[in-house]
């Protein structure tokens, strides 16, 4: 659906994007993550044809955005990161002033704004100046003018900006539902919202592309070990003796070393019978571990049989791995100072 191939964007004294290089297929939801002035509205503004690549060629749907920029267009739907909205207009105004930009047939105009409208949950506002509306509704408003075309791309810039949680939950579930229909370019900082509505992460890093990977695949991508956190009840020697004679685990630590707060001193005292009963009965114990793998494959199954097999219950066990945040900030903390800026007419307005 869009090949961005070896596309750059220089400009003389300033930092601009270097051979962005990468692919959506139909039906994917990508999320384009990165810090502040990386380029990512640049390179939306170039695929939307809002600017031209010094370098490098932009294919919509098999239409070259250099040879057919028009073709191209008319199958991309864009959502800035402020909405392109007439205060002074209606909804349904609006939209009809929409559809005829976008060369929507006279015939069909009618029952594209309704659909647009039932989609993005704009019902009894049809009449409403858009002025009146809250944020939230602009948003739906914003969308529903990306929309409105039956376009086969969206591309989506930081579209939950400035949202309350509950509106922030409302744009996330219309994306994803958008999503069955539309292929879908979104640029957030929200990095939840990666986790939450998309099936690939782009991360871009001072105009350059650092990482293309699907979420689940991120921690193989990043080099990462495989580690279990565990909470084992039973002796903490006899299970760190155990869990180390595995020829699978490269290292075993202990996360949670805190002993329980000593009882007040002066409690009544402890009765000989009761002491012997604690000696012959002592309270169960148990150790929280981290536990590596030598190889990077999945242990959990040979620390279950062998924990399993010795007699110590495992009381949780869940496998670590780095998080988005994680990964972002490893890979663009070395963003330098922002001491550079685009030409004024072409400024990068990630925000």
């Amino acid at each position: 659906m869009l090949e961005v191939k070896q596309v750059s964007k220089l400009y003389e004294n300033a930092r601009g994007v270097h051979n962005i290089d990468f692919s959506m297929q139909r039906g994917e939801i990508v999320g384009f993550l990165g810090p502040n002035g990386a380029g990512k509205t640049t390179t939306m503004r170039m695929i939307t044809g809002y600017l031209n690549p010094t370098h490098g060629q932009i294919w919509v749907d098999g239409h070259s955005m250099a040879d057919n920029p028009k073709k191209a267009r008319r199958k991309i739907g864009y959502l800035p990161e402020t909405p392109p909205l007439y205060p002074e207009m209606t909804v349904q105004a609006y939209l009809r002033f929409i559809a005829n930009l976008r060369d929507v047939p006279a015939r069909e105009q009618k029952l594209r704004v309704g659909e647009a409208i039932d989609k993005l949950g704009l019902q009894g506002r049809e009449k409403q100046i858009i002025r009146s509306l809250s944020k939230g509704y602009k948003q739906r408003l914003g969308l529903a003018q990306a929309i409105l075309h039956q376009p086969d791309l969206l591309i989506l810039d930081e579209p939950t900006s400035g949202l309350d949680p509950k509106q922030i939950i409302e744009i996330r579930q219309l994306i994803h539902e958008l999503g069955e229909n539309h292929t879908v370019l979104l640029s957030t900082h929200i990095l939840p919202e990666i986790n939450a509505i998309c099936n690939r992460v782009l991360i871009i890093n001072q105009g350059r592309v650092v990482l293309d990977e699907r979420p689940e695949h991120l921690g193989r991508t990043m080099g990462e070990t495989f580690e279990v956190s565990l909470e084992v009840k039973g002796p903490r020697e006899r299970i760190l003796t155990e869990l180390r004679s595995l020829e699978a685990v490269a290292e075993v630590k202990e996360v949670d070393t805190a002993q329980p707060a000593a009882s007040d001193q002066t409690s009544e005292p402890v009765s000989e019978a009761a002491e012997l009963a604690v000696d012959q009965e002592p309270a169960a114990e148990s150790v929280k571990l981290l536990v590596t793998s030598a190889d990077r494959t999945d242990i959990r199954e040979a620390l279950f049989f062998r924990l399993a097999g010795a007699g110590y219950p495992i009381l949780e066990m869940k496998r670590e791995s780095l998080s988005l945040e994680d990964i972002f900030l490893k890979l663009t903390t070395d963003e330098p100072a922002a001491s550079d800026s685009v030409p004024n007419e072409e400024v990068d307005t990630d925000a």
